[in-house]
């Protein structure tokens, strides 16, 4: 497992979660780590991203000002602070890291080489 992705559960609307990813040693050089998510039926979609160079992370619009994004570069671990969640929010949540020594944000998926497995996440109204 090269991404290690936990933290999801059921929760109501209001309610919140923090998500963790954790790279392993094989992708410890991975600098920009983001989330993202795929709900029931629909594609997968750009949650936030940080980069380990420094700078402010980058949102969706749709989770902006309710989620956080934080990197522990020690721990070689993000969170991701769930807050004021929604029932649109309910999805399978993927953590994922660009390649090696890249250090530019990007919102594209394809443009990411490493992916944990999925958590999911179920907002009750």
């Amino acid at each position: 497992v090269q991404l290690q992705a936990s933290g999801g559960g059921l929760v109501q609307a209001g309610g919140s979660l923090r998500l963790s990813c954790t790279a392993s040693e094989r992708t410890a050089s991975s600098c920009v780590m983001g989330w993202f998510r795929q709900g029931p039926g629909k594609l997968r979609e750009f949650v936030a991203a940080i980069s380990c160079a420094g700078g402010s992370p980058v949102y969706a619009d749709s989770v902006r000002g309710r989620f956080i994004l934080s990197i522990d570069n020690a721990a070689k671990t993000v969170y991701l602070q769930m807050n004021s969640l929604k029932p649109e929010d309910t999805a399978d949540y993927y953590c994922a890291g660009r390649g090696q020594y890249i250090t530019v944000i990007t919102r594209t998926s394809r443009q990411y080489t490493y992916w944990g497995q999925g958590t999911q996440v179920t907002v009750s109204s």
